[in-house]
């Protein structure tokens, strides 16, 4: 077949296969074009999950009436000067409107500030409408219906109606999250609504806008983050550890305000909460990095949601150390939705007071029941105070007798000037985060007070914890002891990891590897790092290649060095069933309150638990 120039239509129609992959990438793209017009306020209608209709209108700087043709041309932007480095809008390629154009009916009625009226432009499976005039207001509003219907075979790939809504929400919202002064709305045919009211660019507008996406729990369950390194700032929120995810959806990235799916950036997350959170479960963030657009390429996909930075381990150090610094500095906490699991585990008929839930609390009410009607028996009662006997065996009706309060007789008083100094350090531990240690139950559970909350605490894990932290602050203020191997290992690799590893080599030495280069395409170890033991040291020198070439860190091994940090601190920890005295209690809570990280286990399950007494008085109807 001779070479030939393909049709500007089934030009489009390609383009749109990489640009346009279902309803919510048109929204995406038009949403985009509305912000880089200066739209205020921006409201997105659908029907049929984006599949029938999608319109989008905002009231921005509009499009003028003889540039609409060259809107809907294919590579015409008006974003984008002579330097394809030096990008400052969200969109920039000018493929978005003929690509939409080329699959679907597509029409775009504009009016801006200083016209006198609106004018429209029609385009319907890539042929192209003459420029008409029309009534709108101050702005722009594009429709777009039947989408794919130029392209059959691509509808064939959509999910259904509710998927497909879910995924313009998505959309919707992680934009928002972006442009917290803007005004968003968005309405399906199921007749629901978003809307995103405008807050302000201020940092606590921004958060205020965090939560009408996120929900409001996040704000009080998260920490501020704001650092620079070298020109690149990171600024956002993270969740506590304790507060997380079944999935990583709700992981919200930008670059210079652009959203995006980036797995460095991912990579870096899961790194920074490695050692605090369970492996199935996801940190909640919202993180915003802004750099020179230099030095950050955008123009990776015609999507527009993947980036490639000059500097990956510039970029991915601040983020894993912002993350740990911020984590650190934020001291112990809980999760509110801790102590709402607590409650919700106390309300009559929850599946945690017995198998079967709720039917069995039923059976226990009808029980009840039948045995008023029938005439109370308290010596039979289920419910009797305390199995004493009764008349003649030390109760009375007023009570405890006397044999019975014996049993909580607690010996000669002390004097008053040793009860008034207890008194005082006791009130100075109420003010403490984790309160004074008042009992220890089922021989691994601390109860603890403070001035206005009841606080239990798992002793072992608490104490797994602290220990994991002392070791890694060993292990990582000084060189990793090594071992030096018999004979050295030499291990065959393409050229450019060898020369990535001996790059690295100062640092591989610090946590105990020692390597060098061994002639052309190979590595020599010569030493391992003690802890490690007996390892394969090709795989982990392959892994360790790997990674440098994805993210330019050495990671591999400290997270292998921590895993063995953290299997020495389970072994070498306050065990289960252990009894504590008093002061050995209050000093393990001391110790959780100084040490960063200790609100989770090296497994990333809670150390502790926090039920206010306000949540008290309302399971006790006092509220």
């Amino acid at each position: 077949m001779p070479i030939r120039q393909l049709s500007e239509t089934m030009i489009n129609q390609i383009a749109a296969g990489e640009v346009i992959e279902r309803p919510a990438s048109v929204v995406k793209e038009l949403v985009e074009n509305a912000l880089d017009a200066g739209a205020s306020r921006i409201e997105v209608v659908t029907a049929g999950g984006g599949l029938n209709l999608i319109r989008v209108t905002d009231d921005g700087s509009g499009i003028p009436e003889q540039e609409l043709s060259l809107a809907i041309a294919r590579h015409c932007t008006s974003k984008l000067a002579e330097d394809i480095h030096d990008i400052r809008s969200l969109g920039f390629r000018g493929e978005a409107l003929p690509s939409i154009g080329s699959v679907s009916r597509l029409s775009i009625r504009s009016r801006t500030a200083f016209g006198d009226s609106a004018a429209e432009i029609g385009i319907e499976g890539g042929r192209v409408s003459a420029v008409r005039p029309a009534a709108a207001n101050r702005g722009t509003t594009v429709e777009v219906r039947d989408l794919f219907f130029a392209t059959p075979a691509r509808l064939k790939f959509m999910k259904g109606e509710r998927a497909e809504s879910s995924a313009t929400g998505d959309v919707v919202k992680r934009i928002a999250i972006a442009f917290p002064s803007v005004r968003f709305t968005l309405a399906g045919s199921d007749r629901s609504t978003l809307e995103l009211p405008a807050t302000d660019d201020s940092a606590e507008g921004s958060l205020r806008r965090v939560a009408q996406v996120m929900g409001a729990d996040f704000p009080d369950n998260s920490i501020a983050i704001d650092a620079m390194r070298e020109g690149v700032r990171l600024t956002g929120h993270v969740s506590i550890p304790s507060f997380t995810r079944a999935n990583a959806l709700q992981q919200y990235a930008y670059v210079n305000g652009r959203p995006v799916r980036d797995k460095l950036i991912a990579g870096a997350i899961r790194g920074a909460f490695a050692d605090v959170l369970p492996r199935d479960r996801h940190a909640v963030t919202v993180l915003f990095l802004t750099l020179d657009p230099a030095i950050v390429d955008v123009n990776v996909h015609p999507a527009k949601a993947d980036v490639r930075f000059r500097d990956p381990g510039l970029v991915r150090g601040l983020i894993v150390g912002a993350i740990r610094q911020a984590l650190a500095d934020s001291g112990i906490r809980a999760a509110t939705s801790g102590a709402a699991g607590m409650m919700a585990a106390f309300r009559p008929g929850a599946t945690s007071f017995g198998h079967g839930g709720p039917a069995n609390g039923h059976r226990g009410y009808e029980a009840a029941y039948r045995a008023s009607a029938s005439g109370f028996d308290p010596a039979r009662s289920s419910q009797r105070p305390l199995d004493m006997g009764f008349e003649g065996a030390g109760f009375d009706h007023r009570g405890l007798g006397e044999s019975g309060q014996a049993a909580f007789d607690a010996g000669p008083l002390a004097s008053a000037d040793a009860r008034a100094g207890q008194s005082e350090a006791t009130e100075t531990l109420l003010g403490m985060v984790l309160g004074a240690a008042r009992a220890q139950v089922h021989e691994n559970y601390i109860v603890a007070q403070t001035r206005d909350s009841l606080v239990i605490v798992d002793q072992h894990a608490a104490h797994e914890r602290l220990v994991y932290e002392a070791l890694k602050n060993a292990l990582h203020s000084r060189a990793v002891p090594s071992q030096m191997l018999l004979l050295p290992e030499i291990i065959d690799l393409p050229e450019e990891d060898a020369e990535r590893l001996a790059l690295h080599s100062e640092t591989l030495a610090r946590f105990g590897l020692g390597l060098e280069r061994f002639g052309p395409g190979a590595v020599a170890v010569r030493e391992t790092p003690s802890m490690l033991g007996e390892t394969d040291v090709q795989q982990l020198v392959r892994d360790l290649a790997d990674e440098i070439a994805d993210n330019d860190t050495v990671e591999t091994l400290k997270e292998r060095l921590d895993k063995i940090a953290a299997t020495m601190a389970c072994h070498g920890s306050v065990r289960s069933g252990r009894l504590l005295k008093a002061e050995e209690m209050n000093a393990l809570l001391r110790q959780m309150e100084a040490t960063p990280g200790s609100g989770t286990c090296n497994h990333g399950r809670p150390t502790y638990i926090e039920l206010k007494l306000a949540d008290i008085e309302r399971l006790f109807g006092r509220r």
